[in-house]
């Protein structure tokens, strides 16, 4: 009787003891915007960018996302459309002058998240998840530079790619 006792508090506890969950973040700039108003700081993509929004569905197509966030700006929104649709989910807002809030990392906790930003925001986001000024503002030009974050338990780490699409 005290082996199996014995036993089913080690299988109790094996069972329990679970391993730290992993968030994942995948955070990217809008693509490509209309420049041919200067003074719109509201613009649109313009023909490049819907096509690079269009690549960046198909380079998520085999990535699960659980959420697709952006800001509510035009260009953002665009950006993150053709993704969202794709994995048939709604497009969520952020603020950008509350990067990686208290709600906001609660609601993603575990989750494998989008994020579409701006050339100022991702990299702030990124440095805000990782409690860290590790990234400077991208290049105005630059629409294919890819964060990955990822957290598991208390380890954080950042993977930085260039998708060509």
């Amino acid at each position: 009787m005290r082996k199996f006792l014995f036993l089913a508090i080690v299988f109790f506890v094996f069972i329990n003891c679970k391993q730290p969950q992993t968030t994942t973040y995948y955070l990217i700039r809008h693509a490509e915007k209309d420049r041919t108003n200067s003074t719109n700081q509201d613009p649109n993509l313009n023909e490049d960018g819907l096509k690079r929004a269009e690549k960046w569905a198909t380079y998520f197509k085999d990535i699960s996302l659980d959420a697709v966030y952006s800001t509510n700006y035009k260009r953002t929104q665009q950006t993150a459309k053709p993704t969202a649709n794709t994995k048939k989910v709604e497009i969520l807002s952020y603020n950008p002058r509350e990067l990686y809030a208290a709600d906001f990392k609660k609601e993603s906790f575990g989750k494998s998240v989008l994020i579409v930003g701006h050339s100022n925001t991702t990299p702030a986001f990124v440095n805000a998840i990782l409690g860290e000024k590790k990234y400077e503002d991208m290049n105005d030009d630059d629409n294919a530079t890819l964060f990955i974050v990822t957290i598991k338990g208390k380890n954080k780490s950042c993977k930085v790619l260039k998708v060509g699409l």
